[in-house]
């Protein structure tokens, strides 16, 4: 990215721009075989826009809905919204029907873009009240004056003339450009608004960080209704001319590998359980070119880095992010990425220091006060990077933005050199006997000692239930574990776990399946239901 680029948080212009530089270059490939050149990218954004506004939308409809996975259609789609200045919403087609309703609802989307393969992926949803839109039946509809038009404006328009023309001149950073709502892992999801600003920022600051160059092939497997892949993956490639290479979803390692080795990704970005079915399923020749990889959603353990890294000689880092930060807060960077000598971006078990022009700081759980470094406390974050609130939900973005900083709820530490360490979320924890108990303390103790899922599934989930002389206790739900629980107790005790963090042998519940979201998160609302169904002797 050029110094006047990031100085420019007009995506949409920088996307023109990027387009016309690379004309005659491939910029996105999917794994169905789909390649698309600068070219071909613009003139399909602007050939579906000139449809959508003959054909489809009002000139008054702002949010649009897409039902998309991470392929070159759902680039396209995008691209091509951005371009007529709407605000696209990435649905979460992993949810419920209710759910995935309630949001369209809450947003007062009137139109949902999608087609029927997707839809056919997933027979139970129900998209209630709202015009389906299939982009199939968009091709009876292409004339040749459209293709034409399209085409000469891609390669023909002045960019002043035409920036005008789309009214991208008109946009100012403090625009909403999308909507994601959060994964609803303590709940019903709410609607993020991410600026323009929000993105653009998070884009420049990411750039910098981690130096990516226009050889860079991001591998796109994380579907543009989880904020990470909507500006790592969909934004990144198209506002800083990098390429991308796009699969559907992340549960398919083999394929995965393929469009990675096909196409020379060199950045992926992915959590810790997709990592550990891409070292089991994935051959060395599939990520030979990757330089970057980067893990987040969870705890990244050194041991499986290490792993990693011997099979497939790069060394994921960790970071991490949440949809109301647009979404990326910190970082390890890679030494192939680190230009101090030695390199010192790197320090396990952290999540890295802030990116640029971002602040971090911890506050007590209980007063909200200040504390100083090391104490451990709530991490809260200021910088561009804060969205702009909760769609139509005043009172719970007061809750959470407080003075411009943006209480994550995640517990956490920062060391003297800025590094960050996330110690639970505060949900996670339990008060027991005057003491903040972690659940993923526990948790990861136990997973060091327990032999892991075949199929790289959480199988062991902490949570916690009532306890009339405690006020909580810890209760252990789990899948098939390699060890009975009183060695697992034993075990902890000798490792030196303080007894109030070490649940008792008839804490430990057997469950079909730890439940997860779509993003690969732990579903911790429903978590929390399964526990209370358990000690009720009503667990499924």
């Amino acid at each position: 990215m050029s110094d006047s680029d990031r100085n420019d948080l007009n995506l949409p212009r920088l996307m023109l721009r990027h387009c016309r530089a690379t004309m005659r270059k491939w910029r996105i490939a999917d794994s169905s075989g789909a390649k698309l050149t600068g070219a071909g990218l613009l003139t399909r954004a602007l050939l579906l826009r000139r449809l959508l506004r003959r054909e489809v939308l009002a000139d008054d409809e702002q949010h649009v809905g897409v039902l998309l996975p991470s392929t070159v259609a759902g680039v396209v789609v995008n691209a091509a919204l951005a371009l007529d200045r709407r605000v696209s919403i990435n649905l979460n087609y992993t949810v419920s029907s209710d759910v995935i309703n309630n949001c369209i609802d809450s947003a007062k989307i009137r139109h949902v873009l999608t087609s029927r393969k997707v839809l056919e992926r997933f027979p139970d949803l129900e998209i209630r009240d709202v015009e389906v839109i299939y982009l199939e039946d968009f091709v009876a509809k292409i004339s040749l004056r459209d293709k034409i038009a399209a085409a000469a404006t891609a390669w023909l328009a002045p960019l002043g003339r035409l920036e005008r023309k789309l009214g991208l001149d008109k946009i100012d950073p403090e625009d909403v450009l999308t909507i994601i709502f959060t994964s609803g892992s303590t709940g019903v999801p709410k609607g993020a608004m991410l600026t323009y600003r929000n993105v653009g920022s998070n884009i420049v600051a990411f750039d910098k960080a981690l130096r990516v160059t226009p050889d860079d092939v991001f591998v796109g497997i994380l579907p543009f209704f989880h904020s990470y892949g909507y500006t790592a993956t969909l934004w990144t490639v198209l506002a800083m001319g990098v390429k991308g290479a796009y699969h559907f979803t992340p549960l398919e390692p083999r394929q995965v590998g393929a469009v990675c080795r096909k196409n020379g990704g060199t950045v992926l970005i992915a959590t810790p359980t997709f990592l550990r079915s891409y070292l089991r399923r994935c051959e060395p020749a599939d990520f030979e070119s990757l330089d970057v990889v980067i893990a987040g959603a969870e705890k990244l353990p050194s041991e499986l880095s290490a792993e990693f890294e011997a099979k497939f000689g790069v060394r994921p880092v960790e970071g991490y992010g949440t949809t109301e930060l647009s979404p990326v807060v910190s970082v390890n960077v890679p030494p192939s990425r680190d230009l101090t000598d030695p390199p010192v971006g790197v320090r396990e078990g952290t999540i890295g220091q802030p990116l640029d022009g971002l602040e971090a700081k911890v506050i007590d759980p209980d007063t909200g006060e200040d504390l100083p470094n090391p104490k451990q406390g709530i991490l809260c974050i200021r910088g561009q990077s804060v969205m702009k609130g909760y769609l139509d939900q005043p009172e719970l973005t007061a809750k959470v933005i407080r003075d411009g900083w943006y209480v994550t709820g995640d517990m956490a530490t920062i060391d003297e050199d800025g590094f960050i360490r996330i110690t639970g979320r505060i949900s996670r924890f339990s008060k027991i006997g005057g003491e903040m108990v972690p659940h993923i303390g526990i948790e990861e103790k136990i997973l060091e000692m327990v032999e892991p899922d075949e199929n790289g599934d959480p199988h062991v989930a902490v949570s916690a239930v009532p306890d009339v002389k405690k006020g909580e206790r810890i209760l252990v739900l789990h899948t098939d574990i390699s060890m009975t629980p009183e060695a697992i107790c034993q075990e902890l005790a000798r490792r030196g776990l303080p007894p109030i963090w070490i649940p008792s042998p008839d804490a430990f519940v057997r469950v079909d399946t730890i439940p997860v979201l779509g993003t690969g998160k732990l579903d911790l609302q429903r978590l929390k239901e399964m526990a209370l169904q358990c000690v009720s002797g009503n667990a499924q």
